[in-house]
């Protein structure tokens, strides 16, 4: 079953995606970034040129013919995608298919249109029975 982790109350949300995804890559993991909106995924994309500072992340578009190889994948829809290990959801909605990744990471901002949406998403995947991990950002 999926495991879900909550990173909430993050004073920046894509500064907050981009150092989770940096220790998941650390740590051998694949990623894949899932933003609908086209203005998050610029931004997480750029954010990743830059995390970690002495370096960046290597990452691509999901329609690049490099996303197969490539340890971090950005996303705008999750159909026919090259794996399944770890998901970060930056869309305000639940993530369709979220069930076939090993790990689902979703990153809440402090602002009320990011916290409201985020609750709605912890009681569904709670209710489901997933084990649900929240980890409060608000301290760092």
């Amino acid at each position: 079953m999926t495991e879900v982790d909550f990173y909430h109350d993050a004073r920046d949300k894509l500064a907050a995606a981009a150092q989770i995804i940096a220790a998941q890559c650390q740590a051998g993991r694949r990623i894949l970034v899932f933003a609908t909106s086209d203005e998050v995924a610029r931004r997480i994309d750029r954010m990743m040129w830059i995390q970690p500072a002495t370096g960046f992340l290597p990452h691509c578009a999901a329609d690049s013919r490099w996303a197969g190889e490539t340890p971090v994948v950005i996303a705008r829809n999750l159909d026919d995608l090259s794996h399944d290990d770890v998901l970060v959801n930056l869309d305000g909605d639940l993530p369709p298919g979220f069930a076939r990744f090993a790990r689902l990471i979703e990153v809440v901002g402090q602002d009320e249109a990011d916290r409201a949406p985020a609750r709605a998403r912890f009681r569904f995947y709670r209710d489901r029975g997933y084990a649900v991990t929240p980890h409060d950002l608000s301290r760092t």
